[in-house]
């Protein structure tokens, strides 16, 4: 796999059903832990809600993912989300349901499609986005070298993660899976350069 597909902005939708209000919150995540920082601020904007559910799925495997319920009949909440991020082909994306209650119950059917609903209706309001995987390695170079390896990492579309430019610089990287054998290939030509793979 090459390319993944992605949101890089939020969105924010409304779906109403039978008194009940749920609104939707989706958001573009690097880390799992980034879900417990968004709910909180959630929380802090609708503190009279009474469910906060949500789902994500992270990683470039499509393993990493969590659904919650958060008080909702289980099955009946998460994985609709889920399942809407999903139908997209999505990764790197989470997403939060807020449920005002109307004082009708819905009963599970009623939930699942209340919130896949409200899930669906937000990921319409954003621009998905194709991106390429990144390969991360390690970049050591001589400071003489430095423009060289800048040209070569901005003609392979390369990311900076992180840079320390000293003398002697170190620089992780992520190198797009497609180009990765040219950037290999053509940092071997700098003889002050090397090149280690990062395994996480």
């Amino acid at each position: 796999m090459e390319h993944y597909f992605t949101i890089e902005q939020s969105s924010t939708a409304e779906f109403k059903d039978r008194g009940s209000k749920f609104i939707a919150y989706a958001f573009p995540m690097a880390e799992a832990n980034e879900i417990k920082k968004v709910l909180a601020e959630v929380k802090k904007q609708y503190p009279k809600a009474v469910h906060h559910c949500f789902a994500y799925r992270l990683g470039m495997d499509g393993t990493q993912f969590r659904v919650n319920d958060d008080g909702e009949p289980s099955g009946s909440a998460g994985k609709p989300i889920l399942g809407q991020i999903d139908s997209k082909k999505l990764t790197n994306v989470g997403i939060i349901v807020t449920r005002y209650f109307g004082g009708t119950l819905l009963g599970v059917p009623g939930l699942i499609n209340a919130y896949k609903t409200s899930a669906a209706l937000c990921l319409q309001t954003v621009p998905i986005v194709q991106k390429p995987v990144l390969v991360n390695y390690l970049l050591e170079f001589d400071y003489n070298a430095q423009n060289e390896v800048m040209q070569i990492l901005k003609q392979c579309h390369c990311e900076i993660i992180k840079s320390e430019l000293n003398l002697f610089s170190v620089l992780t990287i992520g190198i797009p899976k497609s180009r990765e054998e040219e950037v290999i290939y053509r940092m071997k030509d700098i003889y002050t350069s090397n090149l280690k793979k990062i395994l996480f």
